[in-house]
């Protein structure tokens, strides 16, 4: 017999703390919540154990690049950014890096060096660009890495790449704006953060979503989206509905979610990627945002079913995490 879901959930949020803690999962079908479950933030040494809710926002990690790749699929629709086209970073001209394309950083194919680790002591340009305080553009950081291979051949997963395709948003969304590209970061974080609530979030029915800002002014869309786990499940949503809002409006350009979910590169992780989506084999058709120590968006379109995780699982017991999931999307399918 299959387990019902509700014991599924029990399981998770119980499961042995070395395992991870979850805070929250949401679980919709044609819109309509169909599971939820809050657990308890552990305290730490900056403030005391927080009970969770419906109303808590909490911090996406990578699952913001999802949403940087909505932004760039924004800007396509109005036909202001080719993603065939040489990627527009000024101090790539005339070198060989003039040969990478918007869509090779969406792919994560660039050929640019990037160590993409989020362990203290080890090598990390992730680690160094993110928390340093030596890089106050992080575009500018990941766009100075060496090119190590032929653009468009290798898979490397980097949020340096992502904040470089921010940047690119950032520029097309000032210059709309009547702002210069080197505008005081005040006014480009303003721009951008206007954009992204005008043109992604409201459309979405995101009301909590707060993006952050690099020290010039560009959204860190490799990493920082905070929302509440029902409007990080809205945002799958808009691409369970082929990037039609609820009401009816089409927000991303037609084919922008097959873009983001067409097979290009397998990981390490057992897992596939798209462009600034992962794809789940377990569910063919399938595709998901990923954020570091167990944050998920699962989307499975043919079923119109968005299941959204968010917690704090380290890195080793990832798979174990994405097992449990893929428990509750079978009981829920």
């Amino acid at each position: 017999m299959p387990v019902p879901t509700d014991e599924l959930l029990e399981e998770l949020f119980h499961r042995p703390s070395e395992q991870g803690v979850s805070l929250a999962l949401v679980a919709t079908r044609h819109g309509a919540i169909v599971a939820e479950r809050y657990g308890v933030q552990p305290s730490n040494e900056f403030q005391e154990a927080q009970t969770i809710s419906a109303s808590s926002t909490l911090l996406s990690w990578s699952m913001a690049k999802s949403i940087t790749h909505a932004a760039v699929g924004v800007l396509v629709g109005d036909g202001v950014l080719d993603v065939d086209a040489p990627a527009a970073v000024p101090s790539w001209a005339g070198t060989d890096k003039e040969q990478i394309t918007l869509n090779h950083l969406l792919e994560m194919r660039p050929g640019l060096a990037f160590v993409e680790d989020y362990v203290d002591g080890e090598t990390s340009n992730c680690i160094e660009m993110l928390f340093s305080g030596t890089a106050p553009s992080f575009a500018q950081y990941a766009a100075d890495l060496p090119l190590t291979s032929t653009p468009g051949t290798v898979f490397n997963y980097s949020s340096g790449t992502t904040n470089i395709v921010s940047r690119i948003v950032g520029d097309v969304v000032c210059r709309r704006a009547g702002l210069a590209v080197d505008a005081a970061p005040s006014e480009r974080e303003r721009a951008v953060t206007d954009f992204l609530h005008e043109r992604v979030f409201a459309p979405a029915g995101m009301t909590s979503a707060i993006p952050k800002f690099d020290e010039v002014g560009d959204f860190v869309g490799s990493s920082y989206v905070y929302a509440t786990a029902r409007d990080f499940t809205r945002f799958g949503e808009l691409y369970a509905r082929d990037g039609v809002s609820v009401d009816g409006r089409r927000v991303l350009p037609t084919g922008w979610v097959d873009h983001a979910s067409e097979w290009t590169a397998h990981d390490d992780s057992g897992l596939d990627y798209g462009r600034h989506w992962w794809l789940w084999p377990a569910f063919p058709g399938s595709y998901a945002c990923h954020g570091y120590e167990g944050q998920y968006v699962v989307v499975v379109p043919q079923s119109q079913l968005v299941v959204t995780h968010l917690g704090k699982t380290d890195t080793a017991h990832a798979p174990g995490l994405r097992m449990r999931l893929a428990r509750i999307i079978d009981s829920l399918l």
